[in-house]
Formats: structure tokens, C-alpha cells, sequence
């Protein structure tokens, strides 16, 4: 009875559990996905970023973020702040209005949503009567003025939305004022563009869709100065004095309209098509920013020759003799200008372009000769070649950190010096207690270091492993170079770039030791290789080395994907890790698995055929083991391959299935007399049983056939110090985990230091663990005398770890998809086992061993192992008892790309994608949390019109 009963309560573990483990999702890191609005405020010096998931997000200083949620998930359309205010307004696709605020609470601002409005017309009014087009919050901070499909414009006060009926401006109104033969045209059918008077608040510029536009006043409810456009308007922009307006139109021009005092009928002062005289696309939004040397800056985004340049997405920017059309990579959202906001000047005098693009986000310095990129602290655009793999070292030693940065910073020397321009708000979230990097690889051969030590992801370095192959793209080839005479002159600007040149750059496995500085990088056609950092340009050869993962066994004959083609003699390298030696697997699959020793200088790799160990030192093979089934056809045919038989997997799934009905049917049959798998069972689960209690319902494991495909694929691989042969002496080892539920253990042989160079490594397999389940292998660990976790390579020689108990006797943990189990060294004898308890099946996806410190004392900590499984929960498992400490809902169980991208860190924090572009982070312990935590002030000004006073939450905000 002993395996129905539940441990009892424990008082003290329940208040420690609740001192160690609490589950946040903190940030989101990255480009937010499906971007579809923004927003600028040059008062708070804050962006706002909407998303087609109905998601917001402001932007300020590095360190400060805000997030709110839309409860519908329609798309932002546009959004706006309220002059002056700590508020902004959004419209999303079903024509909703929603307010909201940065309000202070617990000494930090947060954003909330204060109010919702829909506009409601007349009954049995069509919907277009009030789908609001244009939106126009006023500077009297009291009322926003709503543009419609119907021509109308109606006045809402805020903030409760209350709209004022007596104050709409309809177009009849309007059109009183038009010459009779304009009013034919239906001119007042849609509210293009909406634009207060710079100067004169009771002014405001209508601009509508067919090219009408005119200056309506606010006091008179009348029409001042109408302005005949012959071409169908986009938009409008007031220069800074008031006395003239641009206005862009469909046809790929613009006009500048002067503004009079007197009541004459204006007459257009220029009207421009700067790519004409061909048929142009059409110029949706532009700036006219005028500078103290009296050459404006002319800003515009579209306006490129359609046959020619119909699929650029460009903005070009002219200043006097100086002309470029930016060219973005993917399609422009919006784009704002940075200029001088003080009321009292003079001039605009822009400082920065800040253009949102679908893909990424880009600002270019425009008071830096040949208007440079400004490189982003944030929104990263962490796709700009899709991401493949995930790898987070902690505690980066300050040495290698600045040197990772040194290089970078080589890299960076095309960027611009100006200071971040979007810096709003103040970050007093605390400083990162220590330095953590975030490795991702990517699809086109890319590996890039990332700090993750706080709110923001910053690229700090870029490496590529192109160089050693032959491709067909020249590294030395730039996107940039133009002709002195092109026209137009376009400029590639940005770093969004989702083609690869070969599918197999792609990097799947990353390895990086803090320690001694040497990185190993494995891809898709089976290449390996080993780097160490470099501090400068170098330019050398890079080794081959082949494995010959089949050792020629006859009957194999491997149809993916050729090896890539490496370069000849001498490469030029960049500063920073410089690959020096290249490991080919044949057949070149996909690498699974890898592990790196930097002590031992030993790398181990894996794929689908089966798993090999190099000699960095000495550039030298020490073995390959061919872990291939007869039955794995699959494994010969790679992810890249064709040629995958539908008839086999289906005929396979059948065999599943029937093998199950008969093992089942043979189960209710048995009645009270055990079969032979059942007595099997028995005898190997008898020990676990009687030191383990478990909780009264598990699902039974269902044995898997050694035909099953994909036996042999290599899941995971570990390096120990460990005692494998006999309890008096230990010895390095490598242990290798597959997909049919086989551990292999191998005896590693490494000379002393001193005669390294001089003696071979050498291997011989030691153990051979099968487990009866035959469920994957997905993480191996050795325990030592204490029952801690062995430390990583190097570690204890840096003092960062206590030398492992070699007296007591190990324990090995082989944790597969279906079941943790522990077994005693070196005799390899079943002690202890955990099967997952959950009904639907549930599986384990990724595990880690995470360090837990309480928040309550600084004297404990704990080490348990943080398990994700496919329904998208995370278990925390102690060690080295196996017992479930807490589980909770983290990512949807549909969601199979963010579970798989999910990669845990050693102090019990985690990343996942959430979309191609972001990262969330979430944290599992009480200590380690990073999150943002930011105050927005609200500034003290003086304009023409208004003081504007600090509100009370403000200055509590201030004190606190």
C-alpha cells in the first residue's frame, strides 16, 4: 500500500518553498510582432508601439517599458498622446477609443487603461457615419476632434468620452463655404487629416480625401481659407510658424500652401513631384523642418517611380543639395521626426528620424554627416534571420565580458555617437547583480551575443561563421555602395535580412565556456567547429577533421543534404572568436547534441546517426560510436530531404497502434496471473518502490518497439569526473543519451598537462544503460557525495564552486521523456524514480538544474532541476529526492515553437519566444527577478497658451 500514500504535510517546506520559488513573467525582449501603429510624445519623450494582437507599448530611456493589453485583441490603428499629459489615446479596428494613463503605484508609474468609447451615430445611420479616420487630440487637453468616413467630425471631451453634439462640424457646414463647382465632387467624403493651428489653437486644418482643404474655425464655427487640391490628399503638416502648410498627395507629390490673414483664395506656392515625371507611388506622410541655415529639411515617405520602384519601402530625406531615399527591408509602418519642442524657438532644427518598419525598428541621425543609424539599446530585431537555437551562460567573468564587447564595438564603427533621443522617464529598477549573456543562432550561419543581464536586450556582438565556407554570397559584398549618378538614391538601411543564402548555415547547437574563453558552434550539414576569442584581426587556417559516423557499415546510404564546401588555405577573420579547427560529420545531418570541456580541450557532438569525440588541443578524432537501428531508414533521408517515405511513417503509426491494442487486450486477459513483462517490471521497479511514495493515479508508460524511427538520434550529451569503472578511482567519462532510451557511458584516458601534447586521448565504452521504456533521453547528470550537481569545467579552479565530495559514492540521474530515474555508481543499480503524473501525457521537454536562493536569508540555497514539459507547465523537481516541489501554467500547450525555444538559466530564470521577434522572460525564483521599473515625471512648462503645473502623483512620484 505504500506507493497510494501521500507524504504528509510539512509545515517548515511549505513556508521554505514559499521563501524559494514564485513564478513571474517579467518582460518581453525583442521587436514586438505585427507592429501597427506608433506613437511619439515630445513632452514625455516617450513612443508608443502598437501591435495587430491589440498590445501596447511605450518606450523611453533604456530600462524604462510599459505594457497594456487591449481586452478585445483588435488592432491598433493609431495612437496619440494628449498634449502636455501623461496620457494617450488609442483607436483600434472596431473603432474603439480607449484612454489611457501613467498612474504611480507602489513608487513606480504604471500604465493603465482608463476609459473605452464607440462612437455611435443616429439610428439607422450606416456604419461609415461614424468610422473614425482621423484623430486630433487638442491642446487644450479637454476634447479631441474624431475625423469620419462621412466627412463629419465629431468633438468628444475627455477624459469620459462625453461627445459634444452641439460643436460637431459637419461637412454641410463646410461645403457653405466651397465654390459650387468643387461641391459637386463630393469633396467631403472622408476625413483625410486633422492639424492644429501651431500658433492659434482655434484653428484647426481639415484635409479631405478627394484634396479639399480647408481652415476652420473653432470660435465662429465657420470655414476661414479653403484650399482646392486637384490630387487626392494623404496628409498634412503645418510648418513651424503657421504661415504655410505642406500637403502630400496620392500621386507622388506635394504642395505648399500659403496661409494669409486676409480672406483671398490661396494659390499654391510650389507643387512638387520629386521622382516624377514618371507615374510615382504616393507620398503618405512628410515633414518640412525648418534649421537656422535656412535649407529645410524635407521628409517624406513613398513618392518612388511605380515600375521601377513599386516594392520599396523608402522615406528620403533632402536638405538642400543633400537627397536620400532610405530603403527599409520591410514595410514602413510609420516614422516621426525628433525636432526642437521648446514653444520659444525659432527653428525645427531635427535632431533624429525614427521609423517603424514591419520587421524592425531604425533611427537615423540627421545631424551626423551622411545621416548614419543610431543603434538601439532596445527592440532588437531578434529575427532578422530566423532564430534556430538558444544558449545562456550566467555570471559572465568581467574579462571575457569586455572583450566580448571590445569586439563588438569594432563592428558598431559605421553607427552613429549620438545618445539614445527617445529618453524619457527614469529607470530605478536595480542594477543586474551580475553580467548573464543570451546566445541565439540563427538560420543564415549567425551566432549573437546578447545582454540579458537586465530589462533591456542589447546586441553586444555579431559572429558569423560564413567565412569558412564557400557560398554563394561574397561576404565582402555591401548592400550600400551606389553610384555617384543613381537616381533615385537609395540607401539599404537596417539589419532585417530573413534569407539565407544556404539553409544548412543554420546553427543548431551552441556552447559557450565563460571560463576559458573557447566557443563551439555545430550546424545543420553536420559542421562543427571550435573558436577561441581573439582580440584581433587574424588571418589563418582553419583545420579539417572528418567523422565517419556510419564506420562504413554496409546497407547505408545517406540522401540529404552535401557537406558544405569549405575555403582553401587562409582565412581573414574579424576580431573576436575565431574558428580554428572544423569537425564534418558524415553523413552530414543535423547536429542534435553537443558538449564542450574546455579543461579536457574535448568537444562531443551528435546527430541522428550516432555521437563522436574530438581533441581540440591536438586536432585529433578519439572516437565515433554509430548508434544507427536497422530500422532507422528515416535518419538517412535529412530535415532537408524530399524523399521522406509518407507510406512508412503511416505504416509505422499503424504498427503503434495495433502493437498498443495488443498489449492492452493482453493486459485485461492476464487476470491475477503476472506475464512476463509485468514480473520484469516488477523485479526492476522493486527498490524504487519501497523508497518512494507516489501519488495514487500515473498513467502507464508505454514500452516503445526498437523499430520505432529515430533510435539512434542522439538527444544529449555530458562530460563527468565520475567513478565508472570501480568505487576507489574516478575518471573523466562521456555520457551519451539517444531517442530509444540508451545511456552510453565511455572511460576517457586524458594525459596529464604536461605530456598533453605528447599522448593521445583515448576512450573505451564502459556502460550501456537501456531503459525498459525505451522513452527518450533528454538530460544525464551525476551527483556527487553530497548529492550536488558536478560543477562545470574550470569552475572550482576559479573559486567559483566548492570541489566535488569524491568520497561518498555518485549518483547518476537519467532523466528521459516518460520518467526520471536515479541510479547508484558505478554499479548502475536502480535507487530511485519519479514517472510523470499526468493524465494526458505529458512529456519532458527541456530540464535544467537551477539554483534557488531564499529571499528571506542569504545563507541558503538549493539546487532542484526546473523541468518544461509539452503541455507547456513547469515543474520544479528537488534533487535528489525527486520529489514535485510546484508546478505552474507557462506557456500554451499549443504553442509548440515557443516550447521548444524555451532555454532555462542556471538561477531559475527562463526565455521563450512568444513570436519570431520576442523573447519573454519569466522567472521561477523569489530572488533572481529582472523587470522593468521606471517613473515617468511629468516636465513643468511654459507655452503660449497654458502652465502646465505638476499633478500631485507626480510629485509624490518625485519624492519616493
Amino acid at each position: 500500500m505504500r506507493r497510494f500514500l501521500r507524504p504528509g504535510h510539512d509545515p517548515v517546506r511549505e513556508r521554505l518553498k514559499r521563501d524559494l520559488f514564485q513564478f513571474n513573467k517579467t518582460v518581453e525582449h525583442g521587436f514586438p510582432h505585427q507592429p501597427s501603429a506608433l506613437g511619439y510624445s515630445p513632452f514625455l519623450r516617450l513612443m508608443a508601439i502598437g501591435t495587430r494582437s491589440g498590445a501596447i507599448k511605450l518606450y523611453g530611456a533604456p530600462g524604462v517599458e510599459f505594457m497594456g493589453l487591449h481586452e478585445e485583441n483588435n488592432t491598433v490603428m493609431q495612437i496619440h498622446f494628449i498634449p502636455d499629459q501623461c496620457q494617450l489615446v488609442t483607436l483600434l479596428d472596431d473603432n474603439s477609443l480607449h484612454l489611457w494613463s501613467l498612474k504611480q503605484h507602489s513608487g513606480a508609474s504604471e500604465l493603465r487603461e482608463e476609459h473605452r468609447f464607440t462612437l455611435k451615430g443616429p439610428p439607422g445611420s450606416p456604419p461609415s457615419a461614424t468610422q473614425i479616420t482621423a484623430v486630433l487630440p487638442h491642446s487644450s487637453r479637454e476634447v479631441l476632434y474624431l475625423g469620419t468616413e462621412s466627412g463629419n467630425i465629431f468633438v468628444v471631451e475627455l477624459p469620459l468620452f462625453r461627445v459634444l453634439e452641439d460643436r460637431t462640424i459637419t461637412s454641410e457646414a463646410v461645403l457653405q463655404r466651397v465654390p459650387e463647382d468643387y461641391c459637386n465632387r463630393r469633396s467631403c467624403e472622408l476625413v483625410e487629416a486633422l492639424r492644429e493651428h501651431p500658433k492659434n489653437p482655434d484653428q484647426i486644418l481639415i484635409g479631405y480625401s478627394r484634396g479639399l482643404i480647408v481652415l476652420w474655425d473653432l470660435q465662429n464655427n465657420r470655414v476661414t481659407h479653403h484650399f482646392l487640391g486637384s490630387q487626392q490628399l494623404e496628409n498634412l503638416y503645418w510648418q513651424r510658424d503657421g504661415s504655410k502648410f505642406i500637403s502630400c498627395h496620392y500621386d507622388g507629390s506635394y504642395t505648399q500652401w500659403p496661409v494669409s490673414s486676409d480672406n483671398r483664395q490661396p494659390e499654391p506656392l510650389e507643387n512638387l513631384v520629386p521622382y516624377g515625371p514618371f507615374p510615382c507611388k504616393a507620398i503618405s506622410k512628410i515633414y518640412w523642418q525648418t534649421t537656422r541655415n535656412g535649407l529645410p529639411y524635407i521628409i517624406f515617405q513613398g513618392g518612388m517611380p511605380r515600375a521601377s520602384y513599386g516594392d520599396r519601402h523608402s522615406i528620403s530625406v533632402v536638405h538642400g543639395s543633400q537627397q536620400t531615399a532610405f530603403d527599409f527591408t520591410s514595410r514602413v509602418i510609420d516614422f516621426f521626426i525628433i525636432f526642437s519642442s521648446e514653444p520659444t524657438a525659432e527653428f525645427d532644427d531635427p535632431s533624429a528620424m525614427v521609423v517603424l518598419a514591419e520587421e524592425e525598428l531604425v533611427v537615423i541621425d540627421l545631424k551626423t554627416a551622411g545621416w548614419p543609424a543610431v543603434h538601439p539599446p532596445y527592440l532588437a530585431s531578434l529575427h532578422c534571420s530566423a532564430i534556430t537555437c538558444s544558449h545562456h551562460v550566467s555570471n559572465i567573468p568581467l574579462k571575457l565580458w569586455e572583450r566580448i564587447i571590445s569586439a563588438g564595438s569594432k563592428q558598431n564603427i559605421h553607427y552613429s555617437n549620438m545618445p539614445w533621443p527617445i529618453d524619457g522617464g527614469t529607470n530605478i529598477a536595480p542594477d543586474p547583480p551580475q553580467r548573464d549573456l543570451l546566445l541565439t543562432g540563427h538560420e543564415d550561419g549567425t551566432v549573437r551575443f546578447w545582454d540579458a543581464s537586465g530589462v533591456c536586450l542589447h546586441l553586444l556582438y555579431k559572429l558569423s561563421t560564413v567565412r569558412v565556407f564557400l557560398t554563394d554570397a561574397d561576404p565582402n559584398d555591401n548592400m550600400n555602395t551606389l553610384g555617384e549618378d543613381e537616381w533615385p538614391p537609395l540607401r539599404k538601411v537596417g539589419t532585417f535580412d530573413p534569407y539565407s543564402d544556404d539553409p544548412r548555415l543554420g546553427i543548431q547547437k551552441i556552447y559557450l565556456c565563460k571560463y576559458s574563453g573557447y566557443l563551439a558552434v555545430a550546424g545543420t550539414a553536420g559542421q562543427v567547429l571550435v573558436m577561441e576569442l581573439n582580440d584581433e584581426d587574424a588571418e589563418h587556417v582553419v583545420d579539417h577533421a572528418e567523422a565517419d559516423l556510419l564506420q562504413d557499415q554496409e546497407g547505408y546510404r545517406w540522401k540529404g543534404h552535401e557537406k558544405l564546401k569549405t575555403r582553401d588555405g587562409p582565412v581573414r577573420f574579424e576580431a573576436g572568436f575565431q574558428p580554428f579547427v572544423l569537425v564534418q560529420c558524415q553523413p552530414p545531418a543535423v547536429v542534435t547534441s553537443l558538449a564542450l570541456h574546455s579543461e579536457w580541450k574535448l568537444v562531443a557532438f551528435g546527430t541522428s546517426h550516432g555521437f563522436g569525440l574530438f581533441d581540440h588541443q591536438q586536432k585529433r578524432l578519439v572516437f565515433v560510436k554509430c548508434t544507427l537501428h536497422p530500422s532507422d531508414q528515416l535518419a538517412l533521408e535529412g530535415p532537408l530531404s524530399r524523399v521522406k517515405s509518407l507510406k512508412k511513417s503511416l505504416r509505422q503509426s499503424f504498427r503503434r497502434i495495433r502493437r498498443s491494442r495488443v498489449s492492452s487486450r493482453k493486459r485485461r486477459g492476464a487476470g491475477g496471473n503476472a506475464s512476463e513483462v509485468q514480473e520484469a517490471n516488477a523485479k526492476f521497479d522493486q527498490d524504487a518502490l519501497q523508497e518512494m511514495e507516489l501519488a495514487p493515479v500515473q498513467r502507464k508508460i508505454e514500452a516503445r518497439s526498437a523499430e520505432d524511427s529515430f533510435t539512434g538520434f542522439v538527444r544529449t550529451l555530458y562530460f563527468a569526473d565520475t567513478f565508472l569503472r570501480d568505487s576507489s578511482r574516478h575518471c573523466p567519462s562521456l555520457w551519451a543519451g539517444t531517442n530509444g532510451g540508451t545511456v552510453y557511458a565511455f572511460c576517457l584516458r586524458v594525459p596529464p598537462a604536461e605530456r598533453r601534447m605528447d599522448e593521445p586521448v583515448r576512450a573505451e565504452q564502459a556502460k550501456e544503460i537501456q531503459l525498459m521504456h525505451r522513452a527518450p533521453v533528454v538530460g544525464i547528470l551525476v551527483l556527487d557525495g553530497r548529492s550536488t550537481p558536478l560543477p562545470e569545467p574550470l569552475e572550482v579552479a576559479h573559486d567559483l564552486s566548492k570541489s566535488p565530495d569524491m568520497q561518498g559514492s555518485h549518483q547518476l540521474l537519467v532523466v528521459s521523456e516518460e520518467q526520471f530515474k536515479v541510479f547508484t555508481l558505478p554499479k548502475v543499480s536502480s535507487k530511485l524514480k519519479l514517472k510523470l503524473t499526468a493524465l494526458e501525457g505529458c512529456r519532458v521537454r527541456k530540464v535544467m538544474v537551477a539554483n534557488f536562493g531564499s529571499c528571506k536569508t542569504d545563507d541558503y540555497s538549493e539546487n532542484d532541476l526546473a523541468v518544461l514539459t509539452n503541455l507547456g507547465d513547469i515543474q520544479i523537481i528537488s534533487l535528489p529526492f525527486l520529489k514535485l516541489q510546484i508546478r505552474y501554467p507557462c506557456i500554451r500547450k499549443e504553442d509548440v515553437s515557443g516550447i521548444a525555444s524555451c532555454v532555462f538559466t542556471k538561477y531559475g530564470q527562463g526565455f521563450y519566444l512568444i513570436s519570431p521577434s520576442e523573447f519573454e522572460r519569466f522567472s521561477l525564483s523569489t530572488k533572481w527577478l529582472v523587470e522593468p521599473r521606471c517613473i515617468v515625471d511629468m516636465p513643468e512648462i511654459t507655452s503660449n497658451n497654458h502652465v502646465h503645473k505638476k499633478s500631485g502623483m507626480e510629485n509624490a512620484a518625485r519624492k519616493s
